[in-house]
């Protein structure tokens, strides 16, 4: 390894390093405020497993809830958990005292379940406008098309869909030779920044890579403001203002939540490939929102703007206070 590396790295002497060793900077040229960056990092992991967990919790034991709509958020919920344990123990380990120390086999596997996941949760967002559309534009109809069967499926489309669209990347990234750097200036094993890193001829990567993510994030764009666009025409043909207004309210709380998940992805997305003015940090930043935010927000805006989550939560708060007085006496 050269010279830099080896000072970029904190233990004294790197000459020796072992090729199949990845190191993961963080956000470089913020080095000095990883620990303070650390806070809303924990405060956004917290958020994610307690919000989520309770959305699960509150799905499984409330069985009014049994309906597709709660069934794709707990699918989401899931995904959410799943995908914020692949980032956050790693990403705090970096901020916290700088172990970006990963072997190969592990910065391939944690970019598979990243990327793999972020695919699940888009498919998950298009199925929930899809339900959203039968609601709306087919309300007679709902209950036969979007049965317990038609669900499982879809979950299980979700799952290979992406696990089978970034199944090719880590074969694709294998085939290639790290010659000089193994320092990944990101706080994850994020595709192209390996990618970046390598000495061969990486097209087949970069037009993988690009088309897979245009597959994943321009069919279900499209196909969701398809969805929207045949509820927003349906909705404005009815005569009363208050069902037109419930119509609405229905679909309030999954277009905030896709617009949490696909406004950092988007902006991460063209910063990468086009910003090439863009510092750094702000696109690893970028990344970083992208990966925390929509995990630790989508049970929020579900749980404020869906009155019978809302309810159910507030009894079971209720219930634990009950039972803290009853005990107390």
């Amino acid at each position: 390894m050269s010279n830099t590396i080896g000072q970029t790295m904190e233990s004294p002497n790197h000459t020796d390093l072992d090729p199949s060793i990845f190191f993961l900077l963080g956000i470089p040229g913020l080095e000095q405020f990883h620990m303070w960056l650390s806070l809303p990092v924990c405060c956004l992991g917290t958020a994610t497993i307690v919000g989520n967990i309770t959305i699960l919790v509150v799905v499984a034991t409330e069985p009014t809830l049994h309906k597709p709509v709660y069934l794709f958020l707990c699918m989401l919920s899931t995904i959410d958990l799943a995908a914020s344990f692949s980032t956050v123990p790693k990403l705090l380990a970096i901020l916290w005292c700088g172990a970006g120390y990963i072997s190969a086999s592990a910065c391939l596997t944690q970019m598979f379940f990243i990327h793999a996941f972020c695919m699940m949760e888009s498919t998950v967002l298009l199925a929930m406008a899809f339900d959203r559309y039968v609601a709306i534009c087919h309300p007679l109809r709902y209950s036969t098309i979007l049965t317990d069967t038609i669900i499982a499926r879809i979950g299980v489309v979700a799952m290979m869909r992406g696990s089978l669209l970034m199944l090719p990347c880590p074969f694709l990234i294998g085939r290639l030779s790290f010659c000089q750097s193994h320092v990944i200036p990101h706080t994850y094993c994020e595709h192209m920044a390996v990618v970046k890193l390598a000495c061969g001829d990486t097209r087949p990567n970069r037009v993988y890579g690009l088309t897979a993510a245009l597959l994943v994030i321009g069919v279900d764009l499209f196909c969701i403001g398809l969805s929207y666009a045949l509820i927003a025409q349906a909705v404005f043909r009815l005569s009363s203002q208050e069902a037109r207004s419930k119509a609405l309210g229905t679909c309030g709380s999954h277009v905030c939540v896709i617009l949490i998940s696909y406004t950092p992805a988007l902006f991460s997305f063209f910063t990468h490939r086009f910003g090439h003015h863009v510092p750094l940090h702000i696109h690893i930043l970028l990344a970083n929102v992208y990966l925390l935010f929509p995990p630790a927000l989508n049970p929020v805006v579900y749980g404020v703007k869906t009155r019978e989550i809302r309810e159910r939560v507030a009894k079971v708060f209720q219930w634990g206070q009950g039972t803290r007085l009853k005990i107390s006496k």
